[in-house]
């Protein structure tokens, strides 16, 4: 490899270095919302200038549809790992609660997602595409063995989740979250059935021998 190959690379090496900087740092800025969610703390806290942030992510929506299409991918990612373990309902359990910090990171933009997210859009279609194959493939391990009800779709797992982490927007409200979600997935475990207890009979006492 000459000098020339080797200075030619280099470059492309540290953009998608920072490229994944800022989009690590701006998942954590994000998470946390509030108004020192800006791109300037984003650039900071990744260790670059504003200006390589913009040469990366020209417009503030690009970066929030970025940071959005990797938090689905990782989702995704997190199934297929999760596809080989033990328990199919904890492994259902692990990543659900896993989704909830993907939904503390989209509330932190959710303003700017409005738009790209809406019904219809491509960056919609995406991310509901993967999500639901995620969940149905865990959910699908978890009903083939027999531990979950098998009367509940991906679609209606998923409405589930968001509805329950989208109750309200106080602080705190992940472990809220958290702990529906621990009782959600619970309640379609499928529980044992009872077996009837079988009746005793009770044998008549043979009649007293008449004395003599």
């Amino acid at each position: 490899m000459d000098d020339h190959t080797d200075q030619t690379r280099k470059p492309r090496a540290d953009a998608v270095r920072n490229r994944e900087l800022v989009l690590e740092a701006a998942k954590v800025v994000f998470n946390a919302g509030g108004p020192e969610a800006s791109l300037e703390a984003v650039a900071k806290r990744a260790g670059v200038g504003i200006g390589t942030l913009y040469r990366h992510f020209p417009t503030r929506e690009d970066l929030f549809e970025a940071v959005y299409r990797r938090e689905v991918e990782q989702l995704s990612e997190f199934a297929e790992q999760l596809k080989n373990a033990k328990d199919p309902v904890d492994a259902l359990r692990r990543w659900l609660r896993s989704g909830v910090e993907f939904v503390a990171t989209k509330k932190g933009m959710v303003a700017a997602l409005a738009l790209a997210v809406q019904s219809g859009s491509e960056l919609h279609a995406f991310s509901f595409d993967r999500l639901t194959k995620a969940t149905g493939s865990l959910l699908d391990r978890a009903v083939a063995a027999g531990e979950m009800r098998a009367d509940i779709s991906p679609e209606d797992l998923l409405r589930a989740f968001f509805g329950m982490c989208y109750i309200h927007d106080q602080p705190g409200w992940q472990s809220t979250a958290l702990r529906l979600l621990d009782v959600f997935v619970d309640g379609l475990r499928v529980q044992p059935v009872a077996k009837p207890k079988a009746h005793t009979i009770k044998r008549a006492k043979p009649a007293a021998k008449p004395k003599r």
